[in-house]
C-alpha cells in the first residue's frame, strides 16, 4: 500500500505481494494498512495549517488544499510561507510536496507529479527535495506548466492510466493535442473535467473543512509559552484587538473560538458561546477560563503554544445600552452572565430552560430548551414598542394575559396518571379521587378551567376541566376531568403537584 524511502531504494514498488517482499528481503519491516489512522493524521495535519490560512480543505487520501490569498504577506510572500511550512513538516518527520497556482487543479497536478518525481528520487537513494525547488505557477501560464507533466498527475484510474500508456499518450500535452470531442467519446467526461481544472479552464471548489471565521486576532512568540496565566493574559490582549473590529461592525460576538498550535504539532481548540452579543475582552477571558477549569487535564500544554489565536465564528447586531447612574448591571444581565459561565464549564446543551410555545394543552405549552439560544420575553413597555402604532392595547392585553394567567403546578405528570373520581353531579368536581391504590378526600376545590382542544392538531383530544384542589392533609393536586357528558363517557387523570 506504501513505501518509506528506504523500501524504495531497495526497488520494492506499491501492489507488490508481501510474501514476494519478505522472500526477497527477510527482514524488512510491514506494518498492517491503517486507513482511519491515516485519515486522522490527515485531519490533525490539516488542524496544524490553519496557522497559515483559515481556509484549508482536505484532499482525501492524502492531500490538503490551503487558500493562501491575503495571507501570504504575513509570512514574507508565497514562496516564504510555502517554505517555512514544508520546513516544519519534514521536521515533524512528514514527507509533504507543495505548490502554488492560481487554480487548486494546477496546484494538485503539479504535486502529484512531483510525488512521482520524488519516488524516483529515492530509488535512486537521493533526498526528494534535492535540487527540487517547489514550483509556482503565474495565472495564465497553467497550460504550458502542466503540458510536460504525465498523465499521472491527473490522478486516474489505474485502468485508465494503462490505457492512455498504450495509446502512447504519455503526458497531458499529448492529450491537450487532441480534439476534445474524440477524448469525450473515447475516455467519458470525467478525463476532460480534470485536463480543465489543471489547466485552469475549469474551477475546482474549495470547501475548507472548517467555518471561516468573521474576525480573527493572533500572537506569534519566539518562544513558546505554556503557563494558563499567560494564555489568559494573551488571551485578552486578543480580545481587545476583537473589540474595536466589532465596535466597528456594530456587532458582538456570539461564538469565540481560541486556537492554541503547540511546537510539537498538536492544536488545542477552546469554544465558548454567549446567551447575548458580548464585546467586553473581561467576559470572553472569563468564559474561555471556566472552560479550560472544565476541561480538566485534557487541556495539555506539551511543549507549548507558538501561536495563539482567538476569534470570533458567530457575530450579531448589537445596539448600545445606557445604563443607569448606580452603575448596576440589570437582572437581564446578570442572568445572562450566569447562564454563559454555566454554559462555559460544563457545556451548552446541559444548561437549560423552559421556553414557551402556542399550545393550549399544559404537556405541550413548554418545552426545555438550550438556555443560551433563547432570548427572553420582553417587557410590557418594550413590547407596546414592537407592536408599532396601535398595537400598544394588544401588548398591554398579551402582557397581561402572560403575568395573570391561573396558577399552574410546580411539577407535572407525563403523562397524566388516571385516578378515580367521585363528583355530588356529573359535572361538579371532585368530593375524593383515588390515586396510586391510596385515597383522597376532598378538603377545598377551586375551578373549572375548561382548556378546549386543538382542533387543528391531529391528535387534538377531547376537551378538559381542570381542578385545583386540596386534600384533607393539606396536599394540593390538579386534577382534570377529560370529555363532555352527552358526547362521550369523561374520565379523571391527575395532572400535577402543586408545592
Amino acid at each position: 500500500m506504501a513505501l518509506c524511502e528506504g523500501a524504495e531504494a531497495l526497488g520494492l514498488t506499491k501492489g507488490l505481494g508481501a510474501a514476494e517482499a519478505r522472500a526477497r528481503f527477510p527482514r524488512l519491516d510491514l506494518r498492517e494498512a491503517d486507513a482511519a489512522a491515516d485519515a486522522r493524521l490527515l485531519e490533525a495535519v490539516a488542524d496544524w495549517c490553519d496557522r497559515y490560512t483559515p481556509l484549508v480543505a482536505l484532499d482525501a487520501p492524502h492531500g490538503l488544499v490551503l487558500d493562501i490569498s491575503g495571507c501570504a504577506h504575513l509570512f514574507g510572500g508565497e514562496k516564504a510561507l510555502m517554505d517555512d511550512l514544508l520546513a516544519r513538516l519534514f521536521a515533524q518527520g512528514l514527507r509533504a510536496e507543495a505548490a502554488i497556482a492560481s487554480h487548486p487543479g494546477t496546484a494538485l497536478a503539479l504535486t502529484g507529479a512531483r510525488s512521482a518525481a520524488g519516488r524516483d528520487a529515492g530509488r535512486a537513494g537521493r533526498h526528494p527535495r534535492d535540487g527540487a525547488p517547489c514550483p509556482r505557477v503565474p495565472e495564465g501560464e497553467e497550460v504550458a506548466a502542466v503540458s510536460p507533466l504525465p498523465v499521472s498527475a491527473l490522478r486516474l484510474s489505474e485502468a485508465e492510466e494503462a490505457l492512455l500508456a498504450r495509446l502512447g499518450l504519455l503526458d497531458i500535452g499529448a492529450l491537450l493535442a487532441l480534439p476534445r470531442a474524440g477524448l469525450a467519446r473515447r475516455f467519458g467526461s470525467a478525463l476532460l473535467a480534470r485536463l480543465d481544472e489543471a489547466t485552469g479552464l475549469g474551477r475546482r471548489p474549495i470547501g475548507p473543512r472548517r467555518p471561516a471565521a468573521q474576525l480573527i486576532a493572533e500572537r506569534r512568540f519566539a518562544e513558546p509559552i505554556s503557563l494558563t496565566d499567560d494564555v489568559e493574559r494573551i488571551a485578552e490582549h486578543l480580545a481587545a484587538r476583537l473589540r474595536d473590529g466589532l465596535e466597528r461592525r456594530g456587532e458582538g460576538g456570539r461564538c469565540f473560538e481560541l486556537s492554541l498550535f503547540r511546537a510539537d504539532g498538536g492544536v488545542e481548540r477552546v469554544a465558548v458561546s454567549a446567551a447575548r452579543p458580548l464585546r467586553d475582552e473581561r467576559r470572553v477571558v472569563a468564559l474561555l477560563r471556566e472552560r479550560i477549569k472544565g476541561l480538566g487535564e485534557a487541556f495539555d500544554a506539551a511543549f507549548g503554544y507558538d501561536l495563539v489565536r482567538l476569534c470570533v465564528l458567530t457575530a450579531e447586531p448589537m445596539e448600545e445600552h445606557q445604563g443607569d447612574l448606580s452603575g448596576e448591571a440589570s437582572g437581564e444581565a446578570d442572568l445572562s452572565t450566569l447562564i454563559d459561565r454555566l454554559g462555559a464549564r460544563l457545556g451548552q446543551t446541559s444548561v437549560l430552560r423552559l421556553s414557551p410555545i402556542e399550545s393550549h394543552r399544559p404537556e405541550r405549552a413548554q418545552a426545555l430548551q438550550v438556555a443560551a439560544g433563547l432570548q427572553a420575553r420582553p417587557e410590557p413597555r418594550e413590547a407596546r414598542r414592537a407592536a408599532g402604532p396601535g398595537g400598544g392595547r394588544a401588548a398591554d392585553l398579551a402582557s397581561t394575559f402572560w403575568l395573570y394567567a391561573a396558577p399552574r403546578p410546580v411539577r407535572l405528570l407525563d403523562p397524566p396518571e388516571p385516578v378515580e373520581a367521585i363528583a355530588e353531579v356529573p359535572e361538579g368536581p371532585p368530593m375524593r379521587f383515588r390515586w396510586r391504590r391510596a385515597s383522597h378526600g376532598v378538603a377545598r376545590v377551586e375551578g373549572p378551567e375548561r382548556i378546549g382542544a386543538e382542533w387543528w392538531r391531529a391528535d387534538a383530544g377531547s376537551t378538559r376541566d381542570y381542578y385545583r384542589v386540596e386534600d384533607e392533609a393539606g396536599r394540593r393536586y390538579w386534577l382534570f376531568r377529560e370529555g363532555l357528558y352527552g358526547q362521550e363517557k369523561p374520565a379523571w387523570f391527575l395532572h400535577g403537584i402543586f408545592a
